[in-house]
């Protein structure tokens, strides 16, 4: 359904007109509700399309490159959230970058934090597992 917005040029009355069909609407006699004038002209007021969600998992790799080109920000996160918000095994920082992403923060930004944040992380040490025989109990010294 369509709406779409008229001014009389005769009293100047603007109102609304709801058509189902662009069909209905080519085929409609209009008339304004005030004085009956034919006399109208057509006012855009408000203007509203419903893009169909893109699916970004069907994407190639080389399309998924041309989103990180892009350097749009929610698409990305939009990507990444479609792509990998499911997998526990991605994280809890690639799930905070998606919300930043999506919230519009720049790619710049998101990334520089995302590298601060892993330089602060502590780094594991290797350490040596003790034998069997070292852990047994020994008797206490006093």
């Amino acid at each position: 359904m369509a709406l779409y917005d008229f001014r009389c040029r005769v009293c100047s009355t603007e109102f609304t007109l709801m058509y189902k069909t662009i069909r209905a609407y080519e085929a409609a006699v209009r008339a304004c509700p005030a004085c009956g004038s034919a006399d109208l002209a057509r006012v855009i007021k408000r203007v509203a399309v419903q893009s169909p969600a893109r699916d970004y998992s069907r994407l190639s790799p080389g399309e998924m490159l041309s989103v990180l080109d892009s350097g749009d920000s929610r698409q990305v996160g939009q990507m990444f959230e479609q792509v990998g918000a499911s997998s526990p095994a991605a994280g809890v920082e690639f799930h905070e970058a998606t919300q930043r992403l999506l919230r519009g923060e720049s790619m710049d930004k998101v990334e520089q934090r995302l590298q601060e944040h892993s330089s602060a992380a502590p780094t594991a040490t290797a350490t040596s597992t003790p034998s069997p025989a070292a852990t047994r109990a020994a008797p206490a010294s006093d």
